[in-house]
C-alpha cells in the first residue's frame, strides 16, 4: 500500500528522527501482523508523533490488521500521552465505521480489565490439551511372570539369560 507523505509536525529535532517516523509509520500498515504490533509498541515510546501516527491509522479507512495495531500500540501508551490515548480510543469507539467501533470498544475492555484477570484470561486460552494421568499397571491380555527375586519377565522368560 503506497502511503502518501506525512507532514513533518515541526517537533522533530533531526532528519533521523523524521526518517524513523516514516519508517515506522510505513511497517504499521504491513501485511504481517506482528511486524505492524512490533512498529506500533514502538511508536507508543513517540509521544506527540507516535500518537498522531497512531491516530491516524486507527481512525481512517485502513486495513483491520492496521487498526488492531494501532489499537494495540495506544493501549500501550505510557506517562502523560495514556490519558489522550485513551481519548482517542473513545473517539474511535463512537466512529460511524463498524470495525473502527469494534477495535476501539475491544481495547478499551482490555485497558478497564484488571491485569492478573487479562493474564488469567490467556492462560485458559492457551491450555488447549489436558493432561490425564494414566495409570500404572497392565494392559489388558498382558500377562507377566515373575521369578524369585521380584524382577518382572514378558511371557516365555522366565529366567534371566547370560
Amino acid at each position: 500500500m503506497k502511503l502518501e507523505n506525512r507532514k513533518p509536525s515541526g517537533r522533530e529535532k533531526d532528519e533521523a528522527a523524521v526518517q524513523l517516523l516514516a519508517q515506522l509509520r510505513e511497517r504499521l500498515h504491513c501485511d504481517n501482523s506482528s511486524v505492524a504490533r512490533r512498529a506500533a509498541f514502538n511508536l507508543s515510546w513517540m509521544q506527540e508523533d507516535g500518537l498522531e501516527i497512531l491516530q491516524e491509522g486507527l481512525l481512517r479507512g485502513f486495513s483491520h490488521r492496521t487498526k488492531s495495531a494501532a489499537a494495540y500500540g495506544l493501549r500501550n501508551m505510557h506517562g502523560r500521552m495514556k490519558k489522550l490515548s485513551v481519548a482517542v480510543l473513545k473517539e474511535g469507539s463512537k466512529d460511524s465505521h463498524s470495525l473502527t467501533r469494534e477495535v476501539c470498544i475491544g481495547a478499551l475492555d482490555l485497558l478497564n480489565k484488571p491485569r492478573a484477570e487479562r493474564i488469567k484470561m490467556g492462560r485458559q486460552k492457551s491450555s488447549k490439551f489436558r493432561i490425564r494421568e494414566i495409570k500404572g499397571g497392565r494392559r489388558p491380555g498382558q500377562r507377566s511372570f515373575r521369578n524369585g527375586q521380584g524382577r518382572t519377565f514378558p511371557p516365555g522368560r522366565s529366567t534371566v539369560r547370560h
